[in-house]
Parts: C-alpha cells; sequence; structure tokens
C-alpha cells in the first residue's frame, strides 16, 4: 500500500465502479426517499430503509430532508410562477442549469419550511447532526475521508463528481431542463416535460411530466415503452415488506356493462381527466388525421405540426396560424367539430369544484353531442367515458 493508492490496490476500472454504485445510491435515495415518500406522501418506507436513506444523504450531499421537501412542496404548488424556486420559464434555462443549487439556498427560508415542511424528521438526530450547522457538513468531509483512505488522491475526484451529481442531475436537469425540453403525454397546468422515456440515470425523474400530471404516484412511467427505476426499487421494497401504502395515481375503474352517466360516472372521469384528455388526442384526433388522406394533401408542409396545434388552445396560436386554422377548418368541418368537442371536454373539468350535478348535466350534454357528431372514433370513446366508476368491477360469484 502506498499514499498513492490509498487501502485499496486497485484497477482503473474499480474507482469507476464505486462511483457510479455511490452516486446511484444517491439517486435512489432523492427519488424515492426524498420525492416520492418524504414530499408527496405516495408510499411509506420501513423507519430503517427511511433512516438508512437519511443518513446516507447526510454523508453524501448535506441534503436536509426539512427543506428538500419544502422547497419541492412549494415548487408543485407554485409551478411556473414567480413564487416557483426553481421554473426556468420564469427564471430562464442557463440560471437554473448552473445555478440550481444556488436557488435551493434561497429558497430554504423559515416562512417556506414552516409553510411546506410538514410531517418530516425531527427527531435527536436531525436535530443535532443531520441539520445541526455543524454536523451538517461533517457528512461530506467523512465522505472525502473515506473515498481518500480507500483511494488515494483520487479519492477527492471521486469526492467532486459525488458534491455535483445531485447539484447537476437534479437540481440542474430535473428543474431546468425537463421544464424547458421534451415529449408531453399529459396536457398537465405547467410546462413540465419528460426528457426520456426511460428513467434509468435519475431513476425514473426523467419522467417528469408524467409525474407533475399525477405527483402523489408513486409511480412514475405511464406509456408501455416508458420505464421507471425509481419504481423497480419500490416493488422490491414491497416484496421485502420495506414499503407500504403504495399509491398509483387517481383510483378509478372501468366498468365494461355501464352505460348511463351518474354522478360516479361523472366524479370518475374528473380525478383521471389528464388520462381521458391524452386518450382524446390519441384515440380520436390522432385517428382521424390518419385515417382522412384529403387532411395530409391540403395541409402541406404543416401536417406534421397540425396534431400538436390541435390539442392546443386557441389562445396559444398566433395571429398567422389562427388565420391559417380557421381557413383549414372551413376546409374540414369534421375536424373542426373534433377541436371545439376537445376543448368543451376540457372546459368540462373546471366543474368539478362546483355543483355534482352540474358537472353530471354538461358530462351527459358532451356525450350526446360526441355520439350525435356521425363519426365512429368519437361515439367509442363517449361509450368508454360512460364505463368509468370510482367503484370496482364486481365479482361475480
Amino acid at each position: 500500500m502506498t499514499l498513492a493508492s490509498g487501502l485499496l490496490q486497485w484497477h482503473w476500472w474499480q474507482p469507476l465502479l464505486y462511483t457510479l454504485i455511490l452516486t446511484h445510491f444517491t439517486i435512489v435515495s432523492v427519488t424515492v426517499y426524498l420525492h416520492r415518500h418524504s414530499a408527496h406522501r405516495a408510499l411509506d418506507l420501513h423507519p430503517a430503509v427511511a433512516h438508512l436513506f437519511r443518513f446516507w444523504l447526510w454523508l453524501t450531499t448535506s441534503i436536509k430532508t426539512k427543506e428538500w421537501t419544502a422547497i419541492h412542496r412549494r415548487h408543485h404548488a407554485k409551478c411556473e410562477t414567480v413564487a416557483d424556486p426553481h421554473s426556468p420559464q420564469v427564471l430562464g434555462l442557463r440560471k437554473v442549469l448552473l445555478e440550481g443549487s444556488e436557488l435551493y439556498k434561497e429558497a430554504a427560508d423559515a416562512d417556506t419550511l414552516k409553510r411546506f415542511g410538514n410531517g418530516t424528521p425531527d427527531d435527536w438526530l436531525e436535530r443535532n447532526l443531520y441539520s445541526h450547522r455543524f454536523g451538517n457538513f461533517s457528512g461530506i468531509a467523512l465522505m472525502a475521508l473515506i473515498n481518500i483512505a480507500l483511494f488515494g488522491p483520487i479519492g477527492i475526484t471521486i469526492w467532486a463528481i459525488q458534491m455535483l451529481w445531485i447539484p447537476f442531475w437534479a437540481a440542474g436537469i430535473i428543474n431546468g431542463l425537463a421544464h424547458y425540453w421534451g415529449y408531453r403525454n399529459f396536457e398537465s397546468p405547467d410546462a413540465a416535460r419528460n426528457i426520456s422515456p426511460l428513467g434509468i440515470i435519475i431513476g425514473g425523474e426523467e419522467l417528469h411530466n408524467n409525474h407533475h400530471t399525477y405527483p402523489n404516484s408513486a409511480k412514475l412511467s405511464s406509456r408501455w415503452y416508458e420505464f421507471d427505476l425509481g419504481w423497480a426499487y419500490i416493488q422490491l421494497f414491497k416484496a421485502l415488506g420495506l414499503a407500504s401504502n403504495i399509491r398509483r395515481g387517481p383510483v378509478v375503474y372501468r366498468q365494461a356493462d355501464k352505460c348511463l352517466i351518474d354522478a360516479d360516472t361523472a366524479l370518475a372521469a374528473a380525478n383521471d381527466r389528464f388520462r381521458i384528455m391524452a386518450q382524446f388526442k390519441r384515440q380520436v384526433l390522432s385517428v382521424h388525421l390518419r385515417q382522412d388522406h384529403r387532411i395530409r394533401a391540403s395541409a402541406g408542409r404543416h401536417y406534421r405540426r397540425l396534431n400538436q396545434w390541435l390539442t392546443q388552445g386557441q389562445e396559444q396560436w398566433d395571429e398567422a396560424r389562427q388565420e391559417w386554422m380557421q381557413e383549414f377548418f372551413s376546409k374540414h368541418p369534421e375536424l373542426h367539430t373534433l377541436y371545439h368537442l376537445k376543448e368543451e371536454l376540457d372546459q368540462l373539468w373546471t366543474l368539478r369544484t362546483r355543483s355534482k350535478d352540474e358537472l353530471v348535466e354538461a358530462f351527459k350534454a358532451w356525450c350526446d353531442k360526441a355520439e350525435n357528431a356521425g363519426m365512429q372514433t368519437l361515439a367509442d370513446f363517449s361509450a368508454m367515458l360512460k364505463q368509468y366508476s370510482l367503484q370496482p368491477v364486481p365479482v361475480r360469484s
């Protein structure tokens, strides 16, 4: 053993593997413990597992559970406004990408912690070590000493990568890029996007649009081709009896033999409104665009963007686009009908916070319009909506 090699007589690949394993466990600690368990209460973790994650974050990042939780909850409550701690739509992408950690520190004021930090650890260890002004930095200092002892001077490089890992991937990429670039499964009321269908590097946080649509769901993947590594770990913890009360978005059911609209139907559909709007886009609008060859011919160079424009509200169209769309609708009145039905369905959900009777009547009126429009895709979609229920499918004996 020499000072240059540390306690381990290592080969070139061993520090690399060591770094990847440690940073990966840090990612799992953030996505499963901090994000899904602490901030959103999407699952309960066994106290021993929760404390292991808390200890690891103290050792490798100096993140305080209460601060991170409070700032993230504030982000959801004030998303894309001046009160959002880290919105690239307000602050600019460059600032959030490069100064993500500083934005967290600025947002960790007493008012934010008091208002959004409820339900986080407040035991002796938290007060005297993990969140103590001196103990807070002793963890990452201990991590530096461990790395140097194991690998010699290169341990400093390993430690630096560990310190940059979460600020880069979470504070920068997720808080910045995932609110600026990527694809959207759902029209959530913010700019959140999925930056990749494979949530592996950041443990599933890549599926950010899915998360902002159903923030209290422990599972972040939604489509068949999406993969959420954090969800795989949660399933493992569940199998080992270390995770319970796991939530997966709105609890709704579909009863195949249901065909009457009542309060149960309307409330269940309202709970699942984001998925319903996404289905309308895929199963009605997109299908009609593909099947009507006249649309492709008359849309010309705008055909590829037409689907995107039809899922937007008219307030998002500039003057030139509005003029083009009105002219296009005059050539294809059936598409105009679909667009207006999409807009009316989107507006219908605003009634969920008002009278239950109003919601039911509006829901019936929309389904009647859809069924009388003379298009099979609309009739099928209306029939699917009528199957919604808050009650599970009865089990036949």
